[in-house]
């Protein structure tokens, strides 16, 4: 099988990807001991997989594959579970949310492996600065075209994603006045953004080797996309998610981007068209300076309003896909918080306002995302 061919995969399974903080237990700024962190986690049988980051603050916790919910959400907790009582042998906290509070990007140090030197040779200091965390949500699809107007169609629902997973108003010891600072941080590459309008698998695949043949890319992994299919997986990929808080919130993520995969692609409610790329750098930016308090521009309505109405009404159009599926109390649990305009970055802005201090916040957020603490009221 060539490198491009799209693996078909069992349609609508999910499976997600987290990046994690690594704190030290003294101070709370970021530790840089993901490899001692990682050898002892090679020796505990895991579902998933945990891998290295960019720096050596930060691993990835990768799921195993999926249908439902409920699953999801097991192999999360225990994966936590395993990742948290090794990282305490360390001395090592681990956290959720978007953005380490006040750690220097200056201080970090890339993780040794020659993709990621690869990225600092190119980059520059953009690669330090990439220490930021994000959840990644895989979708299956039956082929490359369901997966290329998957990819078109999602995008209208990216502001979706950034507001509901928003948990990075902190950045550099500064309040960002954004729900989700870590976005920027993944603008500034050359290669973000979003897919080109392509109408099929065929047209994609010329626009991906003309970028191979100009040096542009050298495999699917340069493409930083909020959405991006991935070809070897059979998936397509959501990237714009901040890593929640907590596993539970993670796992609700998932479904609900598979109960909108599934009412996509058996609904085919609109064909795919360009408009939904004229208004993405706007509704982009309302969900993560203001999160669910956003406006959003419906391309396909062409009308704007609030974004916290536009995610109730899709999450009550696609329950019953949720339902079908097993996801249904935690689409349901998604919506009470958005009733509630009550995000992540809300939790740490409360938590910073009660303790004054962002290291005992980080404190807080450690203890929260091992499950030591219940979740605050909005």
């Amino acid at each position: 099988m060539a490198e491009m061919d799209f693996t078909p995969s069992p349609e609508l399974t999910i499976g997600v990807e987290l990046e994690l903080q690594l704190v030290q237990s003294h101070d709370y700024d970021l530790a840089r001991d993901a490899a001692e962190l990682l050898a002892r986690l090679e020796k505990v049988p895991l579902a998933g997989a945990v891998k290295p980051e960019i720096t050596e603050s930060m691993i990835e916790l990768n799921t195993s594959v999926h249908r439902r919910h409920a699953a999801l959400a097991a192999e999360l907790e225990a994966t936590r579970d395993a990742v948290v009582k090794e990282a305490g042998m360390l001395n090592l906290r681990v956290c959720g949310g978007g953005a380490h509070p006040f750690h220097s990007w200056s201080a970090r140090r890339i993780f040794p492996t020659e993709r990621f030197k690869h990225i600092l040779e190119r980059y520059g200091y953009l690669a330090k600065q990439f220490t930021v965390f994000g959840q990644h949500i895989h979708v299956g699809c039956p082929s490359g075209d369901d997966a290329v107007y998957l990819v078109h169609m999602m995008t209208r629902y990216v502001p979706h994603f950034i507001a509901l997973s928003a948990a990075s108003p902190f950045y550099q010891g500064e309040d960002t006045s954004f729900q989700s600072s870590r976005l920027t941080a993944v603008n500034a590459f050359p290669l973000a953004g979003h897919m080109p309008f392509v109408k099929d698998w065929a047209e994609f695949l010329e626009y991906y080797e003309r970028m191979r043949a100009f040096g542009v890319v050298e495999s699917m992994k340069d493409f930083y996309w909020d959405i991006r299919p991935k070809p070897e997986y059979g998936t397509i990929e959501i990237r714009v998610c901040d890593t929640p808080l907590t596993v539970g919130r993670a796992a609700a993520l998932a479904a609900y981007a598979q109960a909108l995969a599934r009412w996509l692609l058996d609904e085919r409610p609109q064909p795919a068209k360009r408009a939904v790329y004229l208004v993405n750098a706007f509704n982009r930016f309302e969900a993560a300076r203001f999160g669910l308090r956003g406006q959003i521009i419906d391309p396909f309505a062409e009308k704007k309003r609030p974004l916290a109405d536009d995610v109730l009404d899709a999450i009550a159009g696609v329950m019953p896909q949720a339902a079908a599926l097993g996801g249904a109390d935690a689409l349901a649990a998604l919506a009470a918080d958005v009733r509630s305009a009550y995000s992540d970055a809300d939790w740490l802005r409360e938590r910073f306002a009660a303790n004054k201090s962002l290291a005992h916040t980080v404190r807080e957020s450690a203890a929260r995302w091992a499950g030591d603490k219940p979740r605050a009221s909005g």
